[in-house]
């Protein structure tokens, strides 16, 4: 079966349904173009069904277990036996709800593409020319032809060849939602981003968990100061990080497993978590035949409006390798539909990009580093105001975390934020509004913020910079 495209309007065809596929059609169809999305899984692809939705629908029930664990601070008493009834959860009615949403979402996404007359074809696709995808279906092959072409093919966890997935006690984050029973003692190995939201995400249903980090602390490349506090937080919770300890293999043991060290000591506990990075499925899909050129690690080059190096084919998401994280992704998308139609765009900047890590506390940040002002690359005053000294914080007992704000040196213009705390994903929001928009600290600083409140920390902050020009 073939489609000819309706050469009336331009027609975009869109391999992957995750974020920077769908956000693209989603733009391409309200600004009229013929839209065909391939599929192979679900819409929303890996962030929706196995990776973003998930994950975080899991730390949302761990994270209010941590906070009524840690309610009797504020009066809160449970029955005759105090804290009784937050010492278990009940992991396979967690995980039939995370996944029930992630069904629930996708099945939204797919509806809202539907309703904009964009075509899903669900299969296997490939490129076989280049701007010719072809789909191997339940109903047999279709090839679709197009004017121009998005990939948004994602990537799926890396695996070592000395720890390999078993599904049952050797777990890579898509698998870890098939658990019957909170594991007694999980091993997450990799300290980055996913390793540290499990570990703390486990820690908070009631795990014993080790976190096996090859690094001198967690989360490396985050903020100096955050890592540092979420370590001294883990250490109190009961998680135990083994730092510069790289794991070499992870054995199983009838029913637990061993994690070996690189200096052969043995780590053992009931399920090890293994989160060491992911790789581009871009392998086999006929990209390079069709002269779209690929990095040493398999992520697709582009440009700063998600050209590849073929004509009129672009890239967005994981695949590409620009930043893996799923606002990025759509905004590629968007860009890329935006440049091919000749709509108005601005090439991608991730000094804009606002990002957060779901530990508990949460770390979120925007724009230039406090790394870059200490290493000279950039000059600029640094405030950082712990959460210690906020009413609203006391109020909640929820006061580990600070707001740190970066100014440019000798204007006070915002070029960067961090926020750790409660509900710092929300926070950073104006922030970023402050560093993508050039606001000047003075305009925090006068805007009036809710007495008592997180964000009157970061007023604060921003008057406390005013002194600095």
């Amino acid at each position: 079966m073939t489609t000819n495209p309706d050469f009336s309007v331009p027609h975009i065809a869109i391999l992957g349904g995750g974020p920077g596929g769908y956000e693209a059609a989603s733009v391409a169809a309200s600004l009229g173009a013929r839209v065909t999305v391939v599929e192979r899984a679900g819409l929303g692809g890996s962030a929706v069904l196995t990776d973003v939705v998930p994950s975080k629908t899991l730390i949302a029930t761990s994270d209010l277990m941590t906070r009524v664990e840690e309610a009797t601070a504020l009066g809160v008493r449970f029955g005759e036996h105090e804290g009784e009834a937050i010492k278990r959860a009940d992991i396979r009615a967690v995980n039939a709800r995370l996944l029930g949403l992630a069904r629930q979402q996708s099945e939204d996404i797919r509806a809202g593409l539907e309703q904009l007359g964009v075509r899903l074809v669900m299969g296997e696709g490939r490129l076989v020319e280049q701007h010719t995808i072809e789909v191997a279906t339940e109903d047999g092959t279709e090839r679709i032809e197009a004017d121009a072409v998005i990939l948004a093919v994602g990537a799926h966890p890396r695996e070592l060849p000395t720890a390999r997935y078993d599904g049952e006690r050797i777990l890579n984050w898509t698998q870890i939602y098939t658990l019957e029973e909170i594991p007694e003692h999980l091993i997450v190995v990799g300290s980055g981003v996913t390793g540290a939201e499990f570990a703390s995400a486990y820690n908070g249903l009631g795990a014993k968990v080790t976190l096996v980090s090859s690094r001198d602390r967690v989360l490396p490349g985050s903020d100096e100061d955050a890592a540092e506090l979420l370590e001294k937080v883990f250490a109190r919770r009961g998680v135990n990080v083994l730092s510069r300890s790289r794991a070499a293999a992870v054995e199983r043991t009838g029913d637990g497993v061993a994690v070996v060290l690189g200096d052969g000591t043995k780590v053992t506990g009931s399920h090890c978590l293994v989160c060491v990075g992911s790789i581009p499925n871009t392998a086999g899909i006929g990209l390079e035949e069709a002269g779209i050129a690929l990095s040493e690690s398999g992520h697709i080059k582009v440009d700063g409006v998600s050209r590849t190096t073929a004509i009129n084919v672009y890239a967005a998401g994981d695949c590409t390798g620009v930043l893996a994280l799923a606002s990025v992704a759509a905004m590629q998308g968007r860009i890329a539909v935006a440049h091919f139609l000749g709509d108005q765009t601005t090439p991608l900047n991730l000094n804009y990009v606002a990002s957060n890590i779901f530990t508990s506390p949460e770390i979120a940040s925007v724009g230039v580093s406090e790394a870059d002002v200490a290493s000279g690359k950039v000059p600029g005053d640094v405030v950082t105001l712990r959460l210690k000294s906020n009413a609203r914080a006391k109020m909640r007992n929820t006061t580990d975390g600070f707001v740190k704000i970066i100014a440019r040196k000798g204007t006070g213009t915002v070029i960067g934020a961090v926020v750790m705390g409660s509900n710092a994903s929300e926070l950073i929001f104006g922030l970023a509004l402050a560093v993508e928009q050039k606001l000047h600290v003075d305009d925090i600083a006068g805007t009036y913020a809710v007495y008592p409140s997180l964000s009157g920390s970061i007023s604060e902050a921003a008057r406390r910079l005013h002194v600095h020009m």
